[in-house]
């Protein structure tokens, strides 16, 4: 039986995927900085969750949740970095060490993760890593320079990291949800508290009290949940999954403008070669 280790399960995706994961037949260590919101669903299946609480900004809880889940069900199958938050201001809004903390937890959360283990995978040389990205990690908005900047970092380290250990047996997905009915641009999200009237037009329109979109969202989390499932349990899974019509839309626009631009500009890029 494939034992799962899944960050930020207290609500939203991650919550989603823990219950459907344990109810699918799989062991789970659901893991949250709190542990009593793991408490009614670690209940439900006694024999094949271990709820822990985990912040994946602290490096010793981290080593302790892949000890504790190589203790209790011998190895991690499938580790999902999920654990992570929105963050909204202008580039100039934006408080340095709130940056610091949003990055601490987004990137170098799901880096301390990987690494702790990493070292169980490659002795049986086997292994998944699911690393929840966003469209944001595709193209940046006004006002989300910072988190997509965070989610950046991500998508190219899972690149790099799945050509590492491509070759052992361990396999790298990152998985890019689009907008989701969840607490992600509600109570989960945290902005600048500086407000520079000059952006009013294009940041400003994405602060907390003036976007509408929340409680609308066109994803389900569970539908989300066994999407996932599906996929890692595949023998040929894609490196990136994108998750939602927005997502695909958002992604196929992008690809479409940078290959128009690398065409209009082709000429000048070519006549920097030696000749």
């Amino acid at each position: 039986m494939a034992t799962w280790l899944i960050t930020g399960c207290s609500t939203g995706l991650g919550g989603s995927l823990a219950r459907a994961v344990l109810e699918a037949g799989f062991n789970a260590v659901i893991t949250a900085r709190k542990l009593d919101s793991l408490e009614s669903l670690a209940a439900e299946f006694p024999d094949t969750a271990l709820p822990l609480a985990l912040d994946v900004t602290d490096r010793s809880q981290v080593e302790a949740s892949v000890t504790a889940a190589v203790e209790r069900f011998g190895a991690i199958d499938v580790l999902v970095n999920n654990a992570g938050y929105g963050y909204r201001a202008a580039v100039e809004e934006a408080d340095e060490a709130e940056v610091a903390t949003l990055f601490a937890t987004n990137f170098f959360g799901a880096v301390a993760m990987i690494k702790a283990a990493l070292p169980g995978m490659r002795s049986r040389r086997f292994g998944t890593i699911v690393n929840l990205s966003s469209i944001a990690g595709r193209r940046a908005s006004p006002g989300s320079a910072y988190y997509a900047a965070s989610k950046f970092a991500l998508e190219g380290m899972s690149d790099a990291l799945r050509k590492e250990v491509g070759p052992l047996g361990i396999r790298v997905i990152v998985v890019e949800p689009g907008a989701f009915r969840t607490d992600f641009a509600g109570r989960s999200l945290q902005q600048a508290g500086a407000n520079i009237a000059d952006y009013a037009k294009t940041a400003g329109l994405r602060r907390k009290e003036n976007d509408r979109t929340h409680g609308t969202q066109l994803g389900d989390p569970a539908l989300a949940a066994q999407a996932l499932i599906k996929v890692v349990g595949g023998n040929t899974p894609p490196f990136r999954l994108l998750l939602g019509s927005d997502a695909v839309q958002g992604a196929k626009d992008e690809l479409d403008s940078q290959r128009q631009e690398l065409e209009r500009w082709e000429s000048v890029s070519l006549s920097t070669d030696h000749r």
